[in-house]
């Protein structure tokens, strides 16, 4: 049991630190506005990804991976969401001194959006639940001990990329710098609309 326990944590870490649109958001954010100003996303980020997990092995998590309506709407509605924040980050420019504090960036409600809205979020938290589901006899504590895992591995890499976006914003000291940054992080988060459809 302990090897699956750990088994289930490295799987954790991987999968909450690859590369893909939450981390090149919390990225961005970080870079924009800090890592204590982007805990509001990069906790509705990790409370989103252990509420899936935590109800991956119920009906309505089968539901959207099995049903190919719902299944392509989430998709939609997923990439309309991706493509409107890749254009708010593209255009976003240099921050400005006198306008920093008055900008907002993105909070946890729209953290928790990204991953409830992502239909890879959705077949990953099923696979999880299925690989897992020896850890735990009852399902209420299999959701625990898998919320808990990822919440906690969410956190912590996602803390990562949002404190090496804060790193990589003390070297951005010019206007084309940061309009460089900001559209490569545009084209990233584009990239993984591309691996919803693949």
């Amino acid at each position: 049991m302990s090897e699956q326990v750990l088994a289930l944590i490295l799987f954790a870490v991987v999968a909450t630190s690859s590369p893909g649109g939450a981390t090149t958001l919390v990225t961005a954010s970080g870079a924009r506005f800090g890592y204590r100003r982007s805990l509001p996303l990069i906790l509705g980020i990790a409370l989103a990804l252990a509420t899936l997990v935590a109800v991956s092995g119920t009906s309505f998590a089968t539901t959207i991976i099995a049903a190919p309506s719902l299944h392509l709407a989430a998709k939609g509605i997923g990439s309309i969401y991706l493509l409107w924040l890749a254009a708010k980050i593209g255009l976003a420019g240099p921050p400005a001194a006198s306008k920093a504090n008055s900008q907002q960036p993105i909070g946890f409600l729209g953290g928790a959006m990204l991953l409830l809205v992502n239909p890879k979020a959705w077949a990953m938290a099923l696979a999880v639940a299925s690989s897992f589901s020896q850890i735990a006899v009852h399902p209420t504590t299999l959701g625990f001990i898998l919320a808990t895992v990822f919440a906690v591995a969410a956190c912590l890499s996602l803390s990562v990329w949002a404190l090496a976006g804060s790193v990589v914003a003390r070297t951005l000291s010019r206007a084309w710098h940061w309009h460089m940054f900001n559209w490569t992080m545009a084209v990233l988060l584009l990239a993984s609309i591309v691996m919803f459809w693949v």
